[in-house]
């Protein structure tokens, strides 16, 4: 690729925040969960923002040297899923990026239960939270190169890993990644639709 990834640092929110609200304004789950246009635009950063401060803490944020793409990763440990599996009250990280972000917005915290209640849980793994291409980038490999960073890692450890699908043209990369379906397409209640992916890890090919 000829671009350097590195691991972001608190330094970088501002950029990751940026990069993810630009890639993701005209995903089809960001399109649902602000169905405007304009409200989108003015509160869809906070939502990107809550997510890349989650993930900062608790996981690993890639980024090209150059700022053209990010990977959020979350290692997930054997039976512990991302946030609550049965979507109850034990869980408040949904409810509290809805409060966070906007509070009369039900979608935000319907987004965190449902991928939560989807997810599996029975095998420690890493998962692919969100990938963000700068739009004018996109198309040049660098998403393939930022998960293959990790999956080589996977294949070299022995561990699995997960994502879900938010568009048709996404599922297709991953698949040709080596990610399968896992499970039933989760319908968004009126909207779109999610791919939960599984990927076993393979065989570790040094480069």
């Amino acid at each position: 690729m000829g671009v350097a990834i590195r691991t972001a640092g608190e330094g970088d929110r501002e950029l990751i925040v940026r990069l993810l609200d630009e890639a993701f304004q005209d995903d089809p789950v960001s399109g649902w969960v602000f169905p405007g246009a304009e409200d989108r635009r003015a509160k869809h950063p906070g939502l990107m923002a809550a997510f890349t401060d989650i993930v900062l803490a608790a996981g690993r944020i890639d980024v090209m040297e150059d700022g053209s793409a990010c990977a959020l990763w979350l290692s997930v440990p054997a039976d512990e899923g991302h946030g609550d599996r049965d979507g109850d009250a034990e869980d408040d990280g949904p409810a509290l990026v809805r409060e966070a972000v906007d509070p009369d917005n039900e979608r935000i915290e319907a987004i965190g239960r449902l991928t939560a209640a989807i997810h599996p849980t029975a095998r420690a793994h890493e998962y692919l939270w969100m990938i963000g291409v700068a739009p004018g980038r996109q198309g040049e490999g660098l998403g393939t190169a930022l998960i293959g960073a990790v999956l080589d890692r996977c294949d070299r450890e022995g561990l699995p890993a997960y994502l879900e699908a938010s568009s048709a043209r996404s599922r297709r990369l991953y698949e040709r990644l080596g990610f399968e379906p896992a499970g039933p397409v989760l319908d968004l209640p009126d909207g779109p639709a999610m791919w939960p992916m599984w990927r076993e890890p393979g065989p570790y090919r040094p480069v």
